[in-house]
């Protein structure tokens, strides 16, 4: 390590390669999944933050790159919600869910000037808030189709005694979808006492104090249940209503 940074060398692709085998015979001896998943994850991870890594000084310098870049990763992590809830087709109502707790957070973080509006501050900040609001878009809407369809039964019932289509659903998948947000939760409860997550560790390695370092990650996690808990809301709304995986 030099000043705190991971030093890159033949030990860490050594210990990274590992890692990434201990992970994947874990999987497969334990009967969890495919191990191939695995790898192919800690594959991609490597490619990608290598490419990110070659192009990120370009974005850096302008500003209109970096607004480019920001919304291919909101493009992305809609995409990927989609398919990740199995409707590859529902891309523009992902995106409604991950846009309606991405916008508000960003836009006050940047408005008030908490986050200054330079690229190396905007990118991280945005990366995070998304990737947030994905996962809970995620997690909402397959919890919501999949406590539906076990319940359907309970569904028709609601209906036979007079509520229209979407309360009825609500009334069955809103409690199930609402558990989106507890790692988010348990993150914020125990963050210093058992977990140091990535934005305080990542601006401590960069030099800065520690309260510096706390007040960043401090904004990260309230940002980050600001921004899933809006996400949550608008992915069960749109599950109940059929706009979203609208064949459960």
């Amino acid at each position: 390590m030099t000043n705190g940074s991971v030093a890159a060398g033949p030990a860490l692709a050594v210990v990274l390669v590992a890692l990434l085998a201990f992970a994947g015979v874990v999987v497969w001896l334990g009967g969890l999944g495919s191990w191939r998943a695995v790898v192919i994850a800690g594959v991609r991870a490597a490619v990608q933050l290598a490419a990110v890594s070659l192009v990120i000084a370009a974005i850096l310098r302008s500003g209109w790159y970096t607004a480019g870049f920001v919304l291919l990763m909101f493009g992305v992590a809609a995409a990927t919600s989609a398919r990740r809830i199995g409707a590859p087709r529902d891309v523009p109502w992902t995106a409604l869910a991950i846009g309606g707790g991405v916008a508000p957070v960003l836009g006050l973080v940047l408005a008030s000037g908490v986050v200054p509006l330079r690229p190396v501050a905007v990118v991280p900040v945005a990366g995070i808030v998304i990737g947030g609001a994905m996962t809970a878009t995620s997690q909402a809407a397959r919890r919501a189709v999949d406590e539906l369809r076990t319940r359907h039964g309970e569904y028709e019932a609601a209906l036979a005694l007079g509520l229209e289509q979407r309360p009825a659903a609500l009334l069955i998948c809103r409690p199930s979808a609402g558990h989106a947000l507890v790692p988010a939760l348990d993150q914020t409860r125990t963050v210093g006492l058992v977990t140091l997550p990535g934005a305080y560790v990542g601006v401590l390695l960069g030099g800065a104090s520690p309260v510096q370092a706390g007040v960043t990650q401090l904004l990260v996690l309230i940002g980050l249940l600001a921004a899933e808990a809006v996400a949550v809301l608008v992915a069960v709304q749109l599950v109940a209503a059929r706009r979203l995986h609208a064949d459960w």
